[in-house]
């Protein structure tokens, strides 16, 4: 991974393509595409890489994990209508790079990440850019519960359902935003706590997220 943070005009001037490309793709949250345009996604690869960073594309990151294609990103972002100060639970910290995005409009991030040496280089990087998340290492299919209720919840690996513990740890009015099926891949479901007991559930379009590992999970 790339440790030596250099963002000139080139990788500047990609991204600005990127956003009009995710733009033509459907996104149209301009908070979401202007926190695109602005985290610099070449910092999380391996500067060999860097000719691939700005491709609407995932990328292997190691340990079986990838850094999720930006449409992808871009598309749980807009489905959480992030709004300042919001806590938000992050399931699945990989590279990072969600993590940016969601702290660029304002959302307090608790994030957890299952893969000891991802999350440790992820705790090195992220700061070093001047992104200070709350980070955990764990089963992120159990949630934090000590850091509950979340105003929003985002999963960015597949389950096989959705996790009543998760359900449990968003606060009435929140939302949780999960790809859900089986391995090959997954229908994208936002739920919405409207009570303690009553949650409203939307399926949304098909993607292609590594599992989701753990107790609630495979």
């Amino acid at each position: 991974m790339a440790y030596k943070f250099i963002d000139n005009y080139r990788e500047q001037g990609a991204r600005k393509k990127l956003v009009e490309l995710l733009k033509e793709r459907g996104i149209s949250d301009q908070r979401v595409l202007k926190a695109i345009g602005k985290v610099p996604r070449h910092f999380f690869f391996d500067e060999t890489f860097w000719n691939q960073a700005y491709k609407d594309i995932a990328f292997p990151i190691g340990d079986g994990q990838t850094i999720s294609q930006p449409y992808t990103v871009a598309y749980q972002t807009e489905l959480l209508h992030i709004q300042k100060g919001d806590k938000v639970l992050e399931i699945g910290t990989g590279s990072g790079y969600q993590t940016c995005i969601l702290m660029e409009l304002g959302a307090k991030v608790f994030t957890i990440e299952r893969q000891p040496s991802i999350y440790a280089h992820t705790l090195k990087v992220l700061p070093g850019m001047g992104y200070k998340a709350n980070f955990f290492l764990g089963d992120g299919s159990k949630g934090i519960e000590e850091h509950a209720p979340y105003a929003k919840i985002i999963v960015t690996a597949g389950a096989p359902f959705v996790p009543e513990v998760l359900l449990k740890q968003l606060k009435i009015g929140g939302i949780l935003v999960i790809p859900v099926g089986d391995e090959k891949s997954q229908k994208m479901i936002t739920v919405i706590r409207v009570s303690e007991n009553d949650f409203d559930r939307i399926e949304l379009d098909t993607f292609r997220f590594v599992p989701l590992v753990g107790d609630q999970a495979w």
